[in-house]
């Protein structure tokens, strides 16, 4: 294998294909021609010989008709059997046109025979096909093949009609043929067409009569739609041409007529026999081709060897030039197309030194720059591979210069680092800017959060890239402050719970889920009953220390998916996420058990607070979630009309709040 990945063996390779596809093409032509020019002799071969068969098969039938036509003058119209046998006796001389010979008066009925017949003479016949047509048409007639009554084996009649003087239908007068041994069909046994080569004889109605297997005489040709050119023969046409025969096989076909007994000739020889000599030497030219390309191998490959020699100099002259050994390459040789190869080569070689002098002075300004810049940045190759970090960027992520790349992208935040590597990459393929935040675990596991930008840089005069140069900046207290702000934005700061602003959000987004997927959940509002006189007795100081005291405990009694919320002053909100109406029950009067619980204690006084709920789930004639609130705002009013300390269930299928204490 080594040997055609040269460029002389390729060349070696290339010229041998050549050679035998031009040797196949040659071939197929031959094979083509000579193919066409078989199948025109061969039909013409068969056309001859139908026609031929054709003409003796007239000329007997013909001469039988003859016969029997001279004889039926000889009785005329006389019906006495015994003197019609008497004369069918003289007349034996009709025994070597036919294997029998029988005579019928005008009713179809058999009055006699020769040879004689045990159980013929008296045979009505007037049923047949044969009397019928000869009865009507008067003319000779050549039946269709039949079963002998007497015989027991297939044979046609050839049939002459009986007329006395005045022309009218006395009977008639058959000579009976054998298709099995009549002496009718021994030229067709004796044609030879190769060794599978035959011809076969059929009447207008399909029948065969005769073929060179016995089994298929005086047997119909079924599905003629499958042998195109025996039904235009049948059908009166004479011609040749090329086909399938009854076994399945190709075959050249010729077939002609034989009017008087309206049959047809037909002569076959299958397509592999008459092109076997074609085939044969076909083959054997192609391995004489094959032999010849093998021997010019070794004279093709010495050739290449010369020819390819100046190549094989430049080679040599352009790895010393590598090696800067030279400067430059010198081909001395007559071939036009190396001459301008070594040509090109020295021009961009000196155009290479030229730019390998700029790019270092470009280099080592970069180093400078990057060196000084109080900013973190590094270079990378259109590879993704890093090749550079500044001292500003290695001091940012505390990390050695010598730390492979490998080992501190294992520092990338897990949720960041897919999404980060797959930027890099469509950036590195597209060309387009690298911009992207994400979080880097330092070695003290502290976390930062770092915006990178990165592009690529071209070289002005030539348009080549250089690669991709990145300033990284450390987000992180940015990133806290804006956390801050958006907590501070939907919390309350006394008590550390969503705010209304926040508690409504995630009301919208729960109620956009219920909208989608039928989500069930519960919406529970509430304020503090006996909340005014903490603050009156006890100043606002108390009144704030009760409310945290009471969002400490709700917040432990629900669930940690569940949103609790201050919407101001002593009223609370708590959202229950895929809750159902019975789980939420439970919820709420663990709730109203557990604020019941919570004391604060001013100048010796003990303040209590309980609280008046209102509970409702999200319903499906809900139009927006002002419905729910609303509904819940009313079960809540409800439970405080009760007598405080209640919860009231606002089921939206019901008239009546349901109280649950």
């Amino acid at each position: 294998m080594t040997l055609f990945r040269s460029l002389k063996g390729r060349l070696l390779m290339g010229l041998s294909i050549t050679l035998l596809v031009l040797a196949a093409v040659m071939l197929g032509l031959a094979w083509q021609v000579g193919k066409n020019m078989l199948q025109a002799s061969n039909v013409t071969h068969l056309r001859y010989e139908a026609n031929i068969l054709a003409d003796e098969l007239t000329q007997q039938v013909e001469n039988r008709i003859d016969a029997l036509q001279r004889f039926s003058s000889a009785i005329g119209a006389a019906d006495d059997p015994a003197w019609v046998q008497y004369e069918l006796a003289k007349n034996d001389s009709l025994l070597s046109w036919f294997e029998g010979i029988v005579i019928s008066n005008e009713a179809g009925t058999i009055i006699a025979d020769w040879p004689s017949v045990i159980g013929r003479v008296g045979l009505e016949t007037r049923d047949q096909e044969y009397f019928r047509m000869l009865q009507g048409t008067r003319s000779p007639y050549v039946s269709e093949p039949f079963v002998g009554r007497a015989t027991n084996t297939p044979v046609i009649l050839v049939s002459v009609p009986r007329l006395d003087s005045a022309g009218n239908f006395r009977g008639t007068v058959g000579g009976v043929v054998r298709l099995d041994a009549g002496g009718l069909f021994n030229r067709l046994a004796k044609i030879r067409l190769g060794e599978n080569g035959f011809s076969a004889i059929f009447n207008a109605s399909g029948h065969i009569l005769y073929h060179p297997d016995s089994t298929r005489v005086n047997t119909p040709v079924n599905s003629l739609k499958d042998f195109p050119w025996l039904d235009l023969a049948l059908d009166g046409w004479e011609g040749d041409g090329l086909g399938d025969l009854l076994n399945g096989q190709s075959a050249y076909q010729s077939y002609s007529q034989v009017w008087p007994a309206n049959w047809i000739v037909g002569l076959y020889l299958p397509v592999d026999q008459a092109q076997a000599p074609l085939s044969g030497f076909i083959y054997r030219l192609w391995w004489i081709w094959v032999a010849l390309a093998l021997l010019l191998m070794p004279l093709l490959w010495w050739l290449l060897a010369r020819i390819l020699s100046p190549l094989n100099r430049l080679e040599a002259q352009i790895d010393e030039v590598g090696r800067a050994e030279r400067s430059h390459v010198e081909l001395a040789t007559s071939m036009h197309e190396l001459q301008e190869v070594a040509n090109t080569f020295n021009r961009v070689e000196d155009e290479r030194q030229q730019l390998l002098k700029n790019l270092h002075e470009r280099e080592a300004f970069l180093d400078s720059v990057l060196n000084s810049s109080p900013e973190g940045m590094f270079v990378a190759n259109f590879d993704g591979a890093i090749t550079y970090m500044n001292p500003a960027l290695l001091t940012m992520l505390d990390i050695p210069k010598e730390t492979l790349m490998q080992e501190w992208l294992k520092q990338i935040h897990p949720d960041d680092y897919q999404g980060a590597i797959d930027l890099w990459q469509h950036s590195l393929k597209s060309g387009q800017d690298y911009i992207r935040q994400l979080r880097f675990i330092k070695n003290d596991s502290e976390t930062l959060w770092l915006d990178i930008h990165a592009r690529v840089v071209m070289l002005s005069q030539s348009g080549h890239s250089l690669g991709l140069v990145g300033v990284v900046k450390d987000i992180t207290e940015r990133r806290q402050q804006e956390a801050l702000q958006r907590w501070e934005a939907e919390h309350d700061p006394l008590t550390g719970l969503l705010n209304r602003r926040g508690f409504l959000r995630r009301l919208d987004e729960a109620y956009a889920d219920f909208q989608k997927t039928s989500t069930p959940s519960v919406l529970l509002l509430f304020d503090l009953d006996h909340f005014k006189p903490i603050n009156d007795e006890g100043g606002h100081a108390l009144g704030d220390e009760m409310l945290r005291r009471v969002a400490q405990v709700i917040a432990w009694e629900v669930r940690r998916s569940d949103h609790v919320a201050r919407q101001g002053g002593d009223e609370f909100g708590v959202l229950l996420p895929s809750c159902t109406i019975v789980q939420a029950q439970r919820i709420a009067e663990s709730l109203r058990q557990a604020v019941s619980e919570v004391s604060v204690t001013h100048a010796g006084k003990v303040y209590n607070v309980t609280l008046s709920m209102g509970v409702t789930r999200f319903n499906d004639d809900d139009d927006s979630i002002d419905d729910v609130l609303n509904r819940a705002d009313a079960a809540s009013y409800e439970a405080k009309n009760r007598g405080r300390n209640d919860v009231v269930v606002s089921n939206p299928c019901e008239f009546d709040p349901i109280t649950l204490f």
